[in-house]
């Protein structure tokens, strides 16, 4: 399992900013309209975006859906710390944790903990079921520190492109 990136940045135009810009709003728009907002014919845009898929610049295309309108309504961050004997085997606890449809998001982190993850479930009560029969039962877990999100004050998925 490769944990960082080491890949070159891609060299980018400025149309191929301000397409990233505007895919990132709305990436079902049709490369007609995208090729107007960002100043091509459709054929140099469509090309320009193929280009960009296949060099992995943009990796897919997604629906964004709204956690608490499906029913997700708690939101929590764990820190956890692995034993020696796990952080010898980051790369089976990592495999765990991509299994579980709860976690969104995990980093491997330097510092006091090892591993940092975004969780959502139900409420209260469904993390702590899915803490305790799942998440604190993997081989090596240590230590984990929950904290629950009260509010969400900004939440994006662009990227600030330069």
């Amino acid at each position: 399992m490769r944990i960082w990136r080491t890949d070159l940045p891609t060299e980018l135009d400025p149309f191929e900013r301000r397409i990233l810009q505007v895919l990132q709003e709305d990436a079902s728009m049709p490369t007609a309209r995208l090729g107007e907002m960002v100043g091509l014919s459709s054929s140099p845009c469509w090309r320009r975006v193929d280009r960009l898929e296949k060099e992995g610049v943009i990796t897919r295309r997604v629906a964004l859906v709204d956690r608490q309108k499906i029913g997700l309504n708690a939101h929590i961050f764990a820190q956890i710390k692995l034993n020696a004997h796990g952080r010898a085997n980051l790369d089976e606890f990592a495999a765990a944790i991509r299994s579980f449809p709860e976690v969104l998001e995990a980093y491997v982190l330097m510092g006091v903990f090892d591993f940092m993850l975004r969780i959502v479930a139900a409420d209260i009560e469904a993390y702590e079921r899915f803490f305790f029969t799942r998440l604190s039962k993997l081989p090596g877990v240590q230590e984990i520190n929950s904290t629950v999100a009260l509010s969400q004050v900004k939440a994006t998925t662009a990227l600030p492109i330069p």
